[in-house]
């Protein structure tokens, strides 16, 4: 399988929430406000970070079975039942056959407050890069773009795009160019956070090939 066959396996179903269906698995990252329809049950469920737009309890407990895996780190993992393994930035884990990397997922220039960044290092958030059919899945999560983006190999990268809480569409773009994925993926936009448009200005400014999603409701 190459990238563009692999991207007709990823599902977005809005804001950082998607679905993944390879490697004989169902995969969803950052579950959140989930189409209010039957999904199917999730393998493995990968969280980047405790905030609420991430970590649902609510939508993780709709595709949740007894069998599902939950990837996150401690300040997400507190607020869930079930199989749960905890991470932090640089984990290497093997979850259902497949290579889980925990990778720094922080701000370093949107501010909640004075000198109060929305993700500061010190939490140690992390985005996710999986091998699934030979291939690399990077989600940024909540980011700037930051310096461990250019140690990040990913054939297929999904970066947020929208600014105030993550890198704008212009950022994204400067990330997209040190990744040098076969293709970007943009994220973090609709659910009142940044405009779909930011989407295809991202498009738009990046060096490499990106796909639009549509978003599955």
């Amino acid at each position: 399988m190459n990238a563009q066959e692999l991207v007709k396996h990823i599902h977005w179903l809005g804001h950082d929430s998607f679905r993944i269906e390879a490697e004989k698995l169902v995969i969803y990252i950052d579950p959140y406000q989930l189409p209010a329809r039957d999904l199917p049950k999730a393998d493995l469920i990968l969280i980047t970070h405790h905030h609420g737009d991430h970590c649902s309890p609510q939508d993780v407990a709709r595709i949740q079975g007894q069998e599902t895996v939950i990837v996150t780190v401690p300040d997400a993992a507190a607020k869930l039942i079930g199989q749960v393994m905890q991470v932090q930035p640089g984990d290497t884990l093997q979850v259902k056959g497949i290579t889980v990397q925990a990778v720094p997922a922080y701000n370093t220039n949107k501010f909640r407050s004075p000198g109060n960044l929305f993700h500061p290092p010190h939490l140690k958030l992390v985005g996710f890069v999986l091998t699934l059919e030979g291939l690399r899945v990077y989600h940024a999560g909540d980011s700037d773009h930051i310096p461990e983006m250019a140690q990040t190999h990913a054939d297929i990268a999904l970066l947020p795009v929208s600014g105030t809480y993550v890198m704008t569409a212009e950022e994204a773009a400067k990330a997209a160019a040190d990744i040098r994925p076969q293709i970007a993926i943009p994220m973090h936009v609709g659910a009142d956070i940044g405009s779909p448009d930011m989407a295809e200005t991202f498009k738009s400014l990046c060096i490499v090939p990106v796909v639009v999603l549509p978003l599955e409701r």
